[in-house]
């Protein structure tokens, strides 16, 4: 398999992982709200806050894998 192949396989599951995580922040941030509107603050709510949490710098670093290997692609 030509190196250009192997990046493009690699841009393609880390798109996939974050159009996942993506949905997965959209759900677990509609039922903290919801929580937070029935005035639910418990245990579950903050493990939730932290798992979001958790989620969104996930998502950082995907991003940055994506943007370097999109400049690996042109560099090729």
């Amino acid at each position: 398999m030509a190196k250009i192949d192997e990046i493009k396989e690699i841009l393609n599951t880390l798109r996939l992982f974050f159009s996942i995580g993506i949905g997965l922040v959209v759900v677990l941030t509609g039922s903290l709200i919801s929580k937070e509107k029935t005035a639910e603050i418990d245990v579950y709510f903050w493990i939730g806050s932290f798992i979001e949490f958790i989620l969104i710098i996930g998502l950082i670093f995907i991003i940055k894998a994506i943007k370097n290997n999109t400049t690996k692609i042109k560099d090729l």
